[in-house]
């Protein structure tokens, strides 16, 4: 699940930060197409926030199966009713990423764990516009019963193996 990788917010978003989280976002995306995993994205607000990266976006419209896109008003992704696409593909564990950590991903993970699927946030791929509130939405997720994790742990965990053309390109995206 990408969480609300606008324009607008990420242009808050501390440089480095967002360049990590940037390119841990290209890597889930690129893996979840070669191994056909179901993919969200939302976008809060887009009228004001603007859209999912360019970048991203390009991504995202390559993706098999198609993404589930939408538009949001609440902070939770479990809010709107695209996301049941996503929770009746018949998968049990959802990975997190995005913007703001403290809001939207807190929430919509705490959401997914209240609804007893398995949720991981990989910490580098997710980012909110202060450290302290990045900190204290990371806390509050693993308190809920999310799991945090990193971008690689959790593509190695995901790949399985060290063999194949997806371990390939999984060991070139991580370099």
């Amino acid at each position: 699940m990408l969480v609300d990788a606008q324009t607008k917010l990420t242009a808050a978003i501390p440089p480095a930060r967002l360049e990590r989280c940037v390119r841990s976002w290209g890597a889930f995306l690129e893996m979840a197409k070669r191994w056909k995993l179901p993919v969200g994205v939302s976008e809060q607000y887009p009228e004001g926030l603007g859209g999912t990266l360019p970048l991203l976006r390009e991504a995202i419209a390559k993706m098999s199966p198609p993404a589930v896109c939408f538009d949001k008003r609440d902070f939770s992704c479990l809010a709107s009713p695209m996301m049941e696409r996503l929770l009746q593909s018949g998968r049990r564990t959802f990975i997190v990423i995005g913007l703001e950590t403290h809001i939207c991903v807190y929430q919509t993970a705490r959401d997914l764990v209240e609804r007893g699927f398995r949720v991981f946030v990989p910490v580098d791929a997710v980012a909110s516009r202060s450290d302290d509130d990045r900190a204290i939405g990371l806390q509050l997720i693993e308190r809920a019963g999310g799991v945090l994790t990193t971008t690689e742990a959790a593509l190695f965990d995901l790949q399985g193996r060290a063999e194949g053309d997806d371990w390939k390109a999984l060991a070139r995206l991580v370099k």
